[in-house]
């Protein structure tokens, strides 16, 4: 905790730094200013035989570039309630009992969840997919679950993940509810603590950090992603196909630096909102290059924050997650099973993946790490009823805002701390 309250202190610091530059910038300004009124009354009685216009126009005109009237959202005042979730958990067809199982997993009635069932799904899953929504009575009680009606087509290696994960973003946007942070899943990711350990955990931190893992060592991925094109069909067919490649190749960019990483993440409020608006328009130029990128979920996000002034400075180097690969990598990382269940503890993080919806390795977890009952919600501080007889305790509501944090928050906690340490913060932002 030394440690969180070092980062506090030198980021006060480097904000009490911001304004200086402001205040010599108008300072020098009005000296400018002053100094031609001078040279005006030495060169001529009347300032128009000089300049054609008044001089209060050069003095209270607004700036004629629109960038100047638009900038990152500003930080919202410090506040003694936890901070506000949005996810969104994807599935692909078939997969809507283990994003069921997720979302009740994740579920906390202050949080925000918006559901993404691929559209190659059939529209029996769909539907009965909503009808448990609808049906369900904590669901039903808060409204705080959306299903996307309008679904997309994902492709595997294509954009359509990103331009999927970017409309569910301007969907928790238009929320009228706020949100502190957006977080991407999928329906092979569970949850490793309980919400309220997470949000007690994230109540300690400035709401401008970004936790993305991100590198500029691209490595082969030059070689195999950034030089191939490919057109996804996903953009443009109504059924799904994969992937093709165009034979031409292409050089790096050298309009901004190319970022990757992992396709997890849990980003500001700020910085999706900058994504969605972008406007100094690298959001949508790197947008356009992604769109014939190999994999653009492990190098969209990571690219747009890097290059950007506004945010680079926010990045956390953590997706949150476990996650075993071989080594070196292939394309997908090993299914979860019970052989990890002590390795996924011991790794502090809030999330893992991937699962196969059935494990076993799920109902220990439910068991063990998050209190969760077949075919209920994970309880918290708002769940005030009665466990006797296998009641569930989250059919009786209380304060919301009220948090039980257990061993995960502390889990979490020591995580946090690593990551916001003088060697693990600053030098592993956006190099």
């Amino acid at each position: 905790m030394k440690k969180l309250k070092h980062y506090y202190h030198q980021q006060h610091h480097q904000q009490q730094r911001k304004y200086i530059v402001p205040v010599i910038t108008i300072a020098s300004f009005i000296s400018l200013i002053s100094l031609l009124l001078f040279a005006l009354r030495l060169t001529s009685p009347d300032a128009t035989l000089i300049f054609p216009f008044p001089l209060s126009a050069v003095i209270s005109a607004p700036s004629p570039f629109v960038e100047s009237k638009l900038h990152a959202l500003p930080l919202p005042p410090p506040s003694p309630l936890p901070p506000v979730l949005a996810y969104l958990i994807s599935a692909s067809a078939g997969d809507a009992p283990a994003l069921l199982r997720a979302l009740s997993a994740l579920y906390h009635p202050r949080n925000r969840y918006i559901l993404h069932l691929d559209r190659h799904s059939s529209p029996e899953e769909r539907h009965l997919l909503a009808a448990h929504i609808e049906r369900h009575p904590t669901f039903r009680q808060f409204r705080n679950v959306r299903l996307i009606s309008k679904a997309n087509l994902i492709t595997y290696r294509g954009p359509t993940m990103v331009a999927n994960t970017l409309h569910a973003a301007a969907i928790a946007l238009s929320d009228t509810h706020y949100w502190d942070w957006f977080i991407n899943l999928s329906a092979s990711d569970y949850p490793l603590v309980t919400q309220d350990d997470l949000l007690h955990a994230l109540s300690q931190l400035p709401r401008d950090l970004n936790f993305i893992d991100h590198t500029s060592d691209i490595g082969w991925k030059d070689h195999q992603r950034a030089r191939p094109i490919i057109i996804d069909p996903g953009l443009y067919m109504t059924k799904k196909q994969d992937v093709f490649w165009i034979t031409q190749r292409r050089s790096k960019p050298t309009a901004f630096k190319l970022f990757t990483g992992s396709a997890w993440m849990v980003l500001s409020r700020s910085f999706i909102d900058y994504c969605i608006w972008g406007w100094d328009n690298l959001p949508r130029t790197a947008l356009m290059y992604y769109t014939n990128f190999v994999s653009s979920p492990e190098g969209y996000f990571h690219t747009v924050i890097c290059n950007a002034q506004e945010f680079k400075n926010t990045t956390v180097n953590s997706d949150l997650h476990f996650i075993s690969w071989d080594n070196p990598p292939r394309q997908h990382p090993h299914y979860l099973s019970l052989d990890y269940m002590e390795r996924m503890v011991d790794s502090n993080a809030p999330f893992a993946r991937k699962f196969h919806g059935d494990d076993p390795v799920l109902d220990k977890i439910d068991a063990e790490l998050l209190s969760r009952g077949p075919g209920m919600v994970v309880p918290g501080g708002w769940c005030i009823g009665s466990r006797e007889n296998g009641s569930d305790p989250c059919s009786v509501v209380g304060n919301t805002t009220f948090l039980r944090p257990g061993p995960g928050s502390k889990r979490l906690q020591t995580l946090i701390s690593s990551m916001l340490s003088d060697e693990n913060f600053r030098p592993k932002q956006c190099v």
